[in-house]
């Protein structure tokens, strides 16, 4: 995604963000300096006009950095401050651990803080307790929700004296899923993410909450285009020749219209938000807090995490959901992500026709995942258009950092020219650039098979609390991976991991965040399609290829590290998995240039298409040479990788020669060398004499 730093003076606002706030608190009392990175977009929060300095259009940005003077600012820090950081931080942990306000903790945990939210504690308590009889309402749903929620929890208490739980869990599990569904979309939602959450219910619920739906019959037309009017502003007529006497969809939050535009005759989908139900939704977080608030005990021993926490990952996303110009904005994020992308197409978002309870948005005329004979049908590629699915999510997830957290396949379409679709784009997650490598960190681990290493990114990103001693996880993570990854990649699944994961969930404190809940499901969905459409389909044989591209290929320095990080083990340097890793590369750039969808043919903006035709190393063969020549340390590895057990490994060098020989601009890398030679000879001086005062 296209960024840039941006820094904003917050002295007016009438508290400081939040990450930032306990970082400070607990380090030095200094006023943070924050550095948002955003869109190149303009945008502006319309609630907070006067407020930010530079103005921008549109909503509030995503927020990926906290920084503080300690780490660089203006103000640098006393002396004796800066001798109390490790006592500091160990406060700064038990404190996190034992706060109420899980605002604060989330933000830490992700990096990603987030000053201009529609959600908050304090904003749900004031939206419900503003209006008129708001407390007998409270007590009125609250009674409701207790009866109910009680009758059904004292079902199961009645099961497990008699010694019957096991043998009806079925029918407590369709149970449960029904009550939520009469409960209404808060619970309904919340079904929905409990199906992700083997942390909180067992995998027997997971699996009925999984077919969930919230599908729910449509509110009248005349309720639905009076919104539409509402926040166009002007008769229906006026704007639109023809619209669908039925709804397209329906769901417990909106429902879609198929009409045509006046002016333009395009056809376009029209997402409108269910009349009052923002009030119902803010009623029901609170009296999900309150609730949450008097389980913190239990949760902190459980999983390792207050229960307030937990409700306020799950407000936070479905505040957003209720926001049509917060989806709007990340249909737009999308859009820029993969406008070089031939494969993806992302639906065009009509700005001046929506607002934030209508979502006007091109018309996708495709054939959705739910009916996959007619995809085949329709004479298009299954196993290339898997494929484009597979890189899709994969760049979404590890790329972009910004990926679609609902694709069922009611989400997803085929178009019929071999491309892949996405609708519905409410429900997105955002992970940080810590977090990002934090994954490819994990990634490189399990290749590695240095499992002390896992246990701890998963404390790092949140799965353990802070502190947790992972040596007794060791063991358990080591059985799951050499039992998944023994089978060979052909028989390799997600889904087969994931549910001896959840069974290690039960054994130890571990807490699934919400965004790595929507991870898990993203990726857990996809691979069904696959499997629905291709039962022969192998996902890792596309998701690995396009991991080893991205490691051979992408200028990151951080990338470049992990690959360091794989081609040594032990301190061995691995031929062969330097070969693999060629080979799998090359096989993602042939399949990806050789898909139907990638042929650009008579499309508006094609020149702006990028197709890689072959897997090209020039670049990363010219900072191998770079490092080399600077790194003492690697330069020292790779001269042992050369003559490891007293013998020159020419052949092995040659083999690989062999294999990038096509790829290599060898002149290209010659005169990068020459050019930069007086450079590299001062590098290499530097490296070289601090190697020797090194060693003395």
């Amino acid at each position: 995604m296209a960024q840039r730093s941006v820094e904003y003076s917050v002295t007016r606002l009438s508290r400081l963000p939040s990450a930032g706030d306990i970082k400070m608190e607990l380090t030095t009392g200094y006023t943070p300096k924050v550095t948002l990175f955003c869109n190149d977009k303009q945008r502006k929060p319309k609630h907070l006009s006067g407020y930010l300095r530079p103005q921008r259009q549109g909503l509030a940005p995503r927020v990926f950095n906290v920084a503080s003077p300690a780490a660089g600012g203006r103000n640098p820090l006393p002396a004796q401050l800066r001798k109390k950081d490790d006592e500091n931080e160990a406060k700064k942990s038990v404190l996190l651990q034992e706060s109420t306000s899980a605002m604060e903790l989330l933000d830490i945990e992700r990096g990603v803080c987030v000053p201009f939210r529609k959600y908050s504690p304090e904003i749900v308590r004031d939206k419900v307790l503003e209006s008129r009889g708001a407390i007998l309402s409270l007590i009125g749903r609250g009674v409701e929700i207790v009866w109910k929620l009680g009758l059904y929890w004292s079902g199961l208490m009645y099961d497990c004296l008699v010694g019957r739980d096991q043998e009806i869990v079925p029918y407590r599990a369709r149970q449960l899923r029904n009550l939520l569904c009469d409960l209404g979309p808060s619970f309904i939602k919340a079904g929905q993410v409990l199906a992700n959450r083997p942390d909180i219910i067992r995998e027997d619920y997971m699996n009925e909450l999984c077919i969930l739906q919230d599908d729910v019959p449509p509110f009248p037309n005349k309720v639905a285009f009076k919104i539409i009017e509402e926040e166009l502003g002007k008769p229906l007529e006026t704007v639109f020749s023809k619209i669908s006497s039925g709804t397209i969809a329906a769901a417990s939050l909106g429902q879609v219209y198929r009409a045509t535009l006046r002016d333009s005759g395009e056809d376009v989908a029209i997402k409108v938000q269910r009349p009052q139900i923002e009030p119902i939704i803010y009623r029901d977080l609170f009296l999900f807090r309150t609730l949450a608030s008097f389980l913190n005990g239990i949760s902190l021993q459980k999983l390792g995490c207050n229960a307030e926490l937990i409700v306020d990952e799950f407000g936070e996303k479905l505040l957003e959901e209720l926001d049509y110009t917060l989806e709007a904005l990340n249909i737009q994020d999308f859009l820029e992500n993969f406008k070089n992308d031939p494969t993806v197409k992302i639906p065009q978002v009509y700005k001046h026709l929506s607002g934030s309870r209508v979502l006007v948005m091109e018309w996708i005329d495709g054939i959705r995942c739910t009916d996959p004979q007619a995809i085949k049908d329709a004479g298009i590629d299954v196993d290339s258009f898997l494929t484009v699915g597979v890189s899709a999510a994969l760049r979404q997830l590890l790329e972009f950092g910004l990926f679609h957290g609902d694709p069922h396949p009611g989400n997803i379409f085929a178009m019929r020219d071999g491309r892949i679709a996405y609708v519905d784009f409410g429900n997105v997650a955002v992970l940080s650039q810590q977090n990002k490598q934090i994954l490819i960190d994990a990634v490189v681990h399990a290749v590695n098979e240095d499992y002390m290493e896992m246990a701890n990114d998963f404390t790092r990103l949140g799965f353990l609390a802070s502190g947790t001693d992972v040596s007794p996880i060791v063991p358990a993570l080591e059985a799951i991976w050499q039992n998944s990854s023994g089978k060979g990649l052909s028989d390799f699944n997600f889904r087969s991991v994931t549910g001896k994961f959840n069974q290690l969930v039960y054994q130890y404190p571990i807490r699934i965040p919400e965004r790595f809940s929507l991870v898990i499901r993203s990726l857990l969905t996809q691979e069904g399609i696959c499997f629905t459409m291709e039962p022969d389909f192998k996902f890792l044989e596309v998701a690995y290829p396009y991991v080893a591209k991205r490691l051979l290929t992408d200028p990151n320095p951080a990338l470049r590290e992990r690959l360091i990080q794989v081609l040594f083990k032990d301190g061995i340097f691995q031929w062969k998995r330097l070969e693999n890793l060629i080979v799998l590369a090359k096989e993602n750039v042939a399949k990806m240039s050789n898909n139907p969808a990638s042929q650009v043919k008579n499309r508006q903006s094609s020149l702006n298409w990028r197709v890689e035709k072959k897997l090209d190393l020039t670049d990363t063969l010219k900072d191998g040479a770079r490092l080399f020549i600077v790194d003492a340390g690697i330069r020292r590895q790779l001269l042992l990788a050369l003559t490891e057990d007293s013998q020159l490994h020419i052949q092995e060098l040659v083999d690989v020669y062999r294999l990038v020989e096509d790829d290599v601009d060898l002149s290209s890398v010659a005169l990068e060398v020459l050019r930069e030679f007086p450079s590299f000879t001062r590098d290499f001086m530097l490296s070289w004499t601090e190697s020797v005062l090194s060693d003395r």
